[in-house]
C-alpha cells in the first residue's frame, strides 16, 4: 500500500466519544503527517459531531471523510470493520489512528487481521520521519512501562491513542476542509453478536469529572464506600473505586478507575485506601493534584501522591467530610 495520508478515524460506536480525546488524535495526527509529509484526513464513521468542520478547521485537517450508514448507527462493529475495509482499499493510509475506547478496542485488531497489516493499542506517541517507519510508543505493564514498536512502511500501521496521552493543540490559520462522502457497502453484513439490553447511562461521566475521591480495599467493608460518596459530593465531585471493589461487587463497574476501566484527569483525586497498584494509576496519574490516604506509610501511592495522609482512611474520610461541608 503507498503512503497517501494519515487517517484520524472517530467513530461514536455505543458509548459516545468525548470530544477533547477527538482532538488530541487529530493533534498527534497533523503532528505525524507533517513528519511523514502527508495529509491530514479525518475519517467519520457513524453520526457526525455537529461542530466537526469547526474541529476539522481548527486542527489542519485536509480532508474531513464520511460514512454513512444505517448499520454503523448501533456501535456494531462487524460493519464498522468492513466500512474500514473498504475505505482502506481505496485511501491505502499510511497510519489510521483510532481513540482508544471500549468499542475500538473489539474493532481495531479485527481490521488489522483483515488487512493483514500491525496494530498496536496502547499508544501514547507516534514518531515519524519520511522514509523510515513509524515508532509507535506504547504503555505495557500496567502503564508503568513505555514500549517502543518500529512499524515497516511498506504497510499500513492502526494505533489505537489512550486517553490524555497527547494535549490537544489546534493548528494556526487552517481552512475549512472540504467534506467528501465514501460509499460503502455494507449489505452483506451480519453481525455475529446480538445486543439483547443495551447498557443504560445516566448523569455525569466519571472520565469528565473535575473532582474524584475514589476507594479501595482500605475501606474494609461495602457499607464504608459511603464515605467516599458522601465526600465527593461534600466536595463537588464524583466517586470512584479500585478494581477489587468493583470484582467484589461492592459498586458498579461504572466507577472502576484503571487501566481496564475508566481513565481520568481530574483537577483533583483523592484516592481512600488504595495501594497504588500499576493498573490503578494508569486511570489517574495524569490528575493534577492526587492526595493519598493509607494507612501504611510504604504504600506505592506515595510515590505518585502530592499530599499523603498516613492514617486510617475511616477516621479520616468522615473529618475530610465535615471540613468540606462546613466550608460550604
Amino acid at each position: 500500500m503507498a503512503s497517501m495520508a494519515v487517517v484520524v478515524c472517530t467513530w461514536r460506536g455505543s458509548r459516545g466519544e468525548i470530544l477533547e480525546e477527538v482532538e488530541a488524535a487529530l493533534t498527534l495526527g497533523r503532528r505525524v503527517g507533517g513528519a511523514l509529509g502527508a495529509d491530514l484526513h479525518w475519517l467519520v464513521v457513524g453520526p457526525t459531531l455537529p461542530s466537526a468542520g469547526e474541529i476539522a478547521a481548527r486542527h489542519g485537517v485536509a480532508a474531513l471523510e464520511t460514512i454513512q450508514d444505517p448499520k454503523l448507527e448501533g456501535g456494531q462493529p462487524d460493519a464498522f470493520v468492513e466500512a474500514l475495509v473498504q475505505y482502506c482499499a481505496t485511501r491505502s493510509p499510511r497510519l489510521l489512528l483510532f481513540n482508544q475506547t471500549f468499542d475500538t478496542r473489539l474493532a481495531a485488531p479485527r481490521l488489522a487481521g483483515r488487512l493483514s497489516c500491525g496494530v498496536v493499542m496502547n499508544g501514547v506517541d507516534v514518531e515519524a520521519e519520511a522514509e523510515g517507519p513509524l515508532r509507535v510508543i506504547a504503555a505495557a505493564y500496567g502503564g508503568d512501562t513505555r514500549v517502543a514498536y518500529e512499524v515497516s512502511p511498506a504497510t499500513p500501521c492502526i494505533v489505537a491513542l489512550i486517553a490524555n496521552a497527547v494535549l490537544p493543540e489546534p493548528a494556526e490559520g487552517a481552512e475549512p476542509p472540504a467534506v467528501t462522502a465514501i460509499e460503502v457497502d455494507l449489505s452483506g453484513v451480519a453481525e455475529r453478536i446480538r445486543v439483547v439490553e443495551p447498557a443504560r447511562r445516566e448523569g455525569p461521566r466519571l472520565e469528565d469529572a473535575e473532582i474524584i475521591v475514589a476507594g479501595g480495599r482500605g475501606l474494609q467493608s461495602p457499607e464504608n464506600y459511603k464515605l467516599v460518596e458522601q465526600l465527593a459530593e461534600a466536595l463537588g465531585g464524583m466517586a470512584g473505586a479500585s478494581r477489587p471493589l468493583v470484582d467484589d461487587g461492592w459498586v458498579d463497574a461504572s466507577a472502576q478507575v484503571g487501566l481496564t476501566g475508566k481513565i481520568t484527569r481530574p483537577a483533583l483525586y483523592i484516592a481512600a485506601g488504595i495501594s497504588g497498584a500499576s493498573q490503578h494509576m494508569a486511570g489517574c496519574a495524569a490528575a493534577k493534584t492526587l492526595a493519598a490516604i493509607n494507612s501504611d506509610p510504604d504504600a506505592a501511592i506515595f510515590r505518585y501522591a502530592r499530599y499523603g495522609i498516613v492514617g486510617d482512611c475511616l477516621e479520616v474520610l468522615p473529618e475530610l467530610i465535615r471540613a468540606a461541608r462546613e466550608a460550604k
